[in-house]
């Protein structure tokens, strides 16, 4: 007996010791002098869209779009001989079809009563709307368009890496189908040609005017951000401008190539990455300062858990929205005469 409650306790210690090797995720941000990602955290960045164990070919096929992924069928379950231009960009796995034509309703800006209408993409629509909205779409619809893979459920929920106020009621992932009528886009950001910059009451353009420009961001070029002596320049010191100012290939705000900044509109890929589910870099002021969390892939630091405890900082959730959202209710710190640091 004595042999057998030893060998328990050298068990115990063991497990003890790899517990406390293994970094901690302390109030929701990287544990002090931890560079790896910390526990609960130590899965491939891709997350959700490994698909299974699918990996890349979930989404791309190198071969024949979704020709090559499967083909389509339609109501009856036969196969169907043409998917349109699926697959000849981005090399995209799933189909197009149930997308093109359908109306997408949004709701109404809530910053100015403007109508922003409904969305309605077709295979000659821009081809950042087709490779921007249409095939997160593909997926993401779940009422005319039904991604493989999917459950409906936020992956991050389920894997346990979100905060414990985020509650029990499952997260949808299936836009069009979220457990309300189908086809509800009511509660979902608005996206298209009608969601510009413009209609945020100009709160951003008015602040980044002079270091953000179109011409810039359609050469893939990050503008030099210097903003002198206002406001923007305060958050662009506590935050960063991640999604006006750096340009990711295929991603930021969509231009087609207008002349005139506030038409700039935005498109899934402006606020979100399909590649990388939980981390990013931060650079406020320019300066980068490492990995950083992000959850829902939020092309941008985006922590609900970051320790805001003390009030004394902005959580990085609330300031990737105030980019955009700058003045007005509910906008940034700075436009009211606040400055505070971010808890990435």
């Amino acid at each position: 007996m004595k042999k057998f409650m030893f060998v328990v306790l050298c068990v115990a210690v063991l497990a003890t010791m790899s517990f406390a090797a293994t970094p901690q995720f302390v109030a929701g941000n990287w544990a002090p002098g931890v560079t790896a990602p910390a526990k609960g955290f130590t899965i491939d960045k891709l997350g959700a869209h490994q698909n299974g164990g699918r990996g890349c070919v979930g989404c791309h096929t190198p071969h024949s779009g979704a020709r090559g992924n499967g083909g389509v069928v339609d109501g009856t379950g036969t196969p169907v001989a043409t998917v349109g231009n699926s697959g000849d960009e981005v090399l995209w796995g799933q189909d197009l079809t149930p997308v093109y034509g359908h109306v997408f309703g949004f709701p109404d800006n809530p910053d100015d009563a403007t109508k922003l209408g409904a969305l309605t993409i077709t295979e000659t629509s821009s081809e950042r709307q087709i490779t921007g909205i249409a095939m997160c779409l593909s997926c993401h619809d779940g009422n005319v368009a039904k991604g493989a893979m999917m459950t409906n459920k936020s992956f991050e929920q389920a894997a346990g890496m979100l905060p414990a106020s985020y509650g029990l009621n499952d997260i949808p992932t299936l836009l069009g189908a979220d457990g309300g009528a189908n086809d509800n886009y009511k509660n979902d950001h608005p996206v298209g040609p009608s969601a510009t910059l413009g209609t945020v009451g100009h709160g951003a353009i008015n602040a980044a005017k002079g270091f953000f420009t179109l011409a810039a961001q359609n050469a893939g070029i990050t503008q030099a951000a210097t903003f002198p002596g206002s406001t923007m320049a305060e958050f662009y010191k506590n935050y960063g401008l991640p999604t006006i100012t750096q340009a990711r290939v295929g991603a930021g705000f969509a231009t087609d190539l207008s002349a005139n900044l506030d038409d700039a509109y935005v498109v899934c890929t402006t606020c979100h990455t399909p590649h990388s589910m939980y981390t990013t870099s931060a650079s406020p002021n320019g300066v980068g300062i490492g990995t950083v969390p992000t959850f829902f892939f939020v092309a941008a630091p985006y922590n609900p858990g970051a320790d805001v405890s003390n009030g004394l900082k902005a959580s990085s959730a609330t300031q990737f929205c105030r980019q955009c959202h700058f003045s007005g209710p509910g906008g940034a710190n700075e436009a009211s005469g606040i400055s505070i640091p971010t808890a990435f």
